[in-house]
């Protein structure tokens, strides 16, 4: 198994803001795609996120207010079905420190490479919604090939 690891800061006075950007529809819209769904601030809530180029099911399988949220995937391409992607949040002076992790991969295949490389715009989309109020969510993302 392999996992895409990442961590960044977000200017913040205190995690609740990330920890709200991750567990409201309207958050994970404002950072990762517009055609976001579900429940986010449940365990057991469902979450159907959809891009222009295919789509993700999770299940909220963690939430640990405001340090921890985690999913599981449960639809998508074969890659992540049965993955899990996960954000531990703490405050270190004036930012808050995001963990990131999509574990479980099977095997390190090209498709996983195009994930670090998006989570990580992503991340930065999350970071700029934390500092500015404004992320770049699908379909307004860095393109990076033709996979989006």
């Amino acid at each position: 198994m392999v996992d895409i690891l990442h961590r960044v800061g977000v200017r913040t006075p205190d995690p609740k803001t990330v920890y709200d950007a991750l567990t409201t529809v309207e958050g994970l819209g404002a950072w990762w795609t517009d055609d976001t769904t579900g429940s986010a601030d449940v365990v057991g809530g469902a979450l159907e996120f959809r891009f222009p180029s295919g789509g993700f099911d999770m299940e909220v399988v963690e939430l640990r207010p405001p340090e921890r949220v985690a999913w599981r995937v449960v639809g998508g391409p074969d890659e992540w079905v049965g993955t899990t992607i996960g954000w531990d949040l703490r405050q270190v002076g004036d930012y808050t420190i995001v963990l990131f992790t999509h574990q479980g991969w099977r095997e390190p295949v090209e498709f996983m490479h195009h994930c670090s490389t998006k989570w990580a715009s992503f991340l930065l989309s999350l970071k700029a919604l934390g500092e500015t109020g404004a992320g770049a969510p699908a379909p307004r993302d860095v393109q990076i090939d033709d996979w989006g």
